[in-house]
């Protein structure tokens, strides 16, 4: 595929925004926050990094990108309407009988998905599993995976990164959303992970941090993330819960709230 600038990125990772908008709708529970908070790095790997062919999504030396937070579906389905692989219509049947797009993503029913997520710490395992068959093949495909720092609060997390190090699995790419809140409050009131990055070095990772919401230094952070060899690759990714609607942002309600028809205008306004 052909990379955008970082200009060209920006006003997609914009229009990103206003379909995940879109989707929330008026009056329905929709997880904005954490779908906002993935919308640069998803925008940066799916319109920048990914290795994919347009024409064959099963091309088997594709990257992958598995969003093991899977509430965060939203990103992934407005990204997807932008690549034109899914037709712009579902997005507004998001959550419907019949529509493709549900909550958490559906590898079945949706083209593009790689992994059914949403039972949250599995996304980690299900990658390095991904990794290391195309190791197995020896493949150039790279697997990314977007992890939510409340989700760290999953043992399962733990195992998988300790066993990606073990086996220098160098083609896998952890990216904790770190946006700080999860679904009922802030992280370091319900379970506290501080220092993620130092966590993921000690278990033998290499360990990278990156402003979440800068697009050159998100496309900086994934070239790096290229050069390492024999291990594997955790970024850790600033960012604010909700950002781009300004209402939302940092807030935990919007975790998975609704938005009224006041908000949801001021939300689609300041998206333009």
């Amino acid at each position: 595929m052909n990379s955008m600038n970082v200009s060209n990125l920006e006003r997609v990772a914009k229009q990103i925004r206003r379909n995940i908008v879109e989707m929330v709708g008026i009056g329905k529970a929709g997880h904005l926050g954490g779908s906002c908070s993935s919308a640069d790095i998803a925008t940066v790997l799916y319109f920048h990094k990914l290795r994919r062919k347009d024409d064959d999504l099963c091309w088997s030396d594709r990257d992958r990108l598995i969003f093991s937070k899977g509430h965060a579906a939203l990103c992934q389905y407005a990204a997807l309407a932008e690549l034109g692989i899914i037709d712009r219509a579902e997005l507004t049947r998001v959550k419907t009988l019949g529509g493709i797009l549900q909550g958490h993503p559906d590898m079945v029913r949706c083209p593009g998905i790689e992994a059914n997520t949403g039972s949250l710490g599995q996304g980690l395992s299900i990658s390095l599993g991904l990794a290391l068959a195309k190791r197995l093949d020896k493949s150039p495909a790279r697997i990314y995976c977007i992890i939510g720092d409340g989700e760290l609060n999953e043992g399962q997390c733990w195992e998988a990164a300790m066993a990606a190090a073990h086996y220098k699995v160098d083609n896998l790419v952890a990216i904790i959303d770190r946006n700080h809140l999860q679904a009922t409050d802030e992280t370091s009131k319900i379970m506290s992970c501080d220092r993620i990055d130092e966590k993921f070095r000690a278990f033998g990772w290499e360990t990278l941090t990156v402003d979440g919401h800068n697009i050159e230094q998100i496309i900086e952070v994934l070239d790096k993330a290229d050069t390492v060899e024999e291990k594997p690759v955790a970024i850790v990714a600033e960012t604010v819960k909700g950002k781009g609607v300004s209402f939302a942002e940092g807030k935990v309600q919007y975790h998975n709230g609704t938005l009224t028809k006041d908000e949801y205008d001021e939300a689609i306004a300041g998206l333009l």
